[in-house]
């Protein structure tokens, strides 16, 4: 007998507002009668068959099969974890990645969704043999209001593409990462990454406006609004943000724009232990308030491992700390920021939590400071076999974390 979550599914609707979707999740739920049951049968294998309806929906160059152009689906950004996918497909439109998972449901193909691939756990490459579903021709913007700055664009946008044009227009986005020139702004948001602004901007759970999202029997949930105040019902966008994919696949966002700072001030620090890196933060929250954008911190080891892999590099300091840190002010007012910055670190120096300091002068002073702290997954990727994990900790424990780690694997021989 047929599964009868398949069977409300293929009989849905094919687009869907968000209001009516609540009703039909709310009577699915109480059709099956108890807890939600995932399907356990094996995915059906490729064939050529397949392979000719994929080509009729997204076009021959974008269906690729070649074992060489696949290996850059099939590997993820740190080299670690390795796919077998036979095929990947890159769809240009909602409707065609609709067309695509609408056959993969009917011929229980399984599928992965991918966008930059520049994750570090292995979340964007196939387990094993799982279609790729590429999502970087997926690239357009579709609006942007200048008047409200809330921005439409298609998942496949590059965020440091979507950076320099919201800029150009007077506006920022509130999102930025280390590799922002490569990963996308549809996989920012199913994994809900964090980045360096997350202290000024907060999470996509509170900048994410509206989605677009393709469902596992390819209905099209559509819910691109861009208004900011939105009474009804559940917010089921916040279901897909962070969902890795699982529900669904992202294919457009709406997203809030701060508007762009005119002026933005760099600090690099040194501090002697950790305890004097939590007293400099504090410092910072209190003194610089609404201007504070980012704040970072990194050890020496960090430090001295990317200094090891950087052509060129310099060190922006002429002691050697312990512990570095970058603050980072974005204000509207140079002066007046300027002034807060000179406050702040005249307080932490007379306290003695900051041991040495500089302030940068130029974009490219800035450029370099923060390559240092951007560079420390690159320099990881270098020296070795990594394990990430990204983990949220309490202030105070952070860092006693690394020291048992490091006690614990100094008899292995790891760094």
């Amino acid at each position: 007998a047929r599964d009868p979550m398949a069977t409300s599914l293929l009989a849905a609707p094919r687009r869907l507002a968000w209001a009516p979707l609540g009703r039909g999740l709310t009577a699915r739920a109480g059709a099956l009668g108890g807890p939600a049951r995932f399907l356990t049968s094996p995915a059906a294998a490729l064939t050529e068959l397949d392979l000719q309806h994929f080509r009729s929906i997204v076009g021959p160059p974008n269906v690729v099969t070649d074992t060489q152009e696949l290996q850059v689906y099939n590997t993820d950004w740190m080299r670690k974890y390795h796919g077998k996918s036979k095929l990947a497909l890159r769809p240009g439109s909602t409707e065609e990645v609709s067309a695509i998972l609408s056959h993969c449901n009917q011929r229980k193909i399984a599928v992965v969704p991918q966008g930059g691939n520049t994750g570090l756990v292995g979340g964007s490459v196939p387990v094993n043999d799982e279609v790729v579903i590429s999502l970087g021709r997926m690239n357009k913007v579709i609006s942007l209001d200048q008047h409200a700055g809330n921005l439409i664009c298609q998942s496949g946008c590059v965020l440091e593409t979507l950076q320099e044009y919201v800029w150009e227009r007077g506006y920022t986005m509130p999102l930025d990462l280390g590799a922002k020139g490569s990963c996308q702004i549809g996989g920012n948001i199913a994994t809900n990454a964090g980045g360096l602004r997350y202290l000024r901007y907060g999470s996509l759970h509170g900048t994410v406006l509206g989605l677009e999202v393709v469902l596992a029997d390819g209905t099209v949930l559509d819910n691109l609004t861009a208004l900011r105040k939105d009474n009804t019902g559940y917010d089921l966008k916040q279901l897909f943000i962070g969902s890795e994919g699982t529900l669904g696949i992202i294919t457009a966002c709406a997203i809030a724009l701060p508007r762009a700072p005119s002026s933005v001030q760099l600090a690099y620090l040194g501090c002697d232990s950790y305890e004097d890196v939590l007293k400099t933060f504090s410092s910072a929250k209190r003194d610089l308030g609404e201007v504070l954008s980012a704040i970072e911190f990194l050890d020496r080891e960090s430090f001295e491992l990317v200094a090891g892999h950087a052509e060129g590099f310099r060190d922006p300091l002429d002691e050697q700390c312990r512990h570095y840190m970058l603050v980072e002010l974005s204000g509207s007012n140079e002066t007046h920021d300027m002034e807060k910055l000179e406050k702040f670190l005249e307080s932490v120096m007379e306290d003695g939590f900051v041991k040495d300091g500089t302030v940068a002068t130029s974009a490219d002073q800035s450029a370099h400071i923060w390559s240092i702290r951007e560079g420390i997954t690159e320099a990881l990727s270098k020296s070795g076999r990594v394990y990430k994990y990204d983990v949220s900790i309490p202030l105070d424990e952070l860092y006693s974390l690394v020291e048992v780690m490091r006690e614990r694997l100094a008899p292995l021989g790891a760094e």
